[in-house]
């Protein structure tokens, strides 16, 4: 089964995770840029009230073309509750060639139930499987356990 890994990283945890599950079943991944800068704390904030008010977010023109995957990954940081702006663009604008979506959230709080909710809704499908990694989890050895449980859910 022919697989892409999509994800949107602001601090690094949801890349790492995202690589990792691409490594795992050996995908392609890709990860979505912003085009507005989010770095900071100041620009933080204003993501989560971008993210709570559901604004899409410009981002850079993908290299894969979801279209010619059987199966397409998405993971998002959890931001106020909601999906990160950038997601939310690409789930906007590819929805219609994804044929088979997975999904995995990195959040520090929660809101992840909330968010897969809404990223199911938004692209009419719904998710073949799904994984939390908390920020404080990342890394850790029972995480990797976690990973390849989500990894088996994906080729049943």
């Amino acid at each position: 089964m022919k697989t892409l890994v999509i994800y949107y990283s602001r601090t690094g945890i949801t890349k790492k995770i995202g690589q990792a599950i691409a490594s795992k079943i050996q995908a392609d991944a890709e990860e979505i840029v912003d085009l507005k800068d989010r770095k900071g704390p100041w620009e933080y904030l204003k993501a989560g009230r971008d993210a709570m008010k559901r604004v899409p977010a410009q981002i850079a023109v993908v290299k894969n073309n979801p279209e010619y995957y059987d199966l397409v990954v998405i993971g998002t940081p959890v931001w106020a509750g909601n999906m990160a702006c950038a997601i939310r663009t690409y789930i906007s604008q590819n929805k219609d060639k994804i044929k088979k979506l997975a999904l995995f959230c990195t959040m520090g709080g929660s809101g992840d139930q909330n968010t897969y909710a809404e990223m199911e809704s938004l692209s009419g499908k719904t998710a073949v499987a799904k994984i939390t990694i908390k920020t404080r989890e990342a890394g850790k050895p029972e995480t990797e356990a976690r990973l390849d449980e989500f990894v088996k859910q994906l080729s049943l």
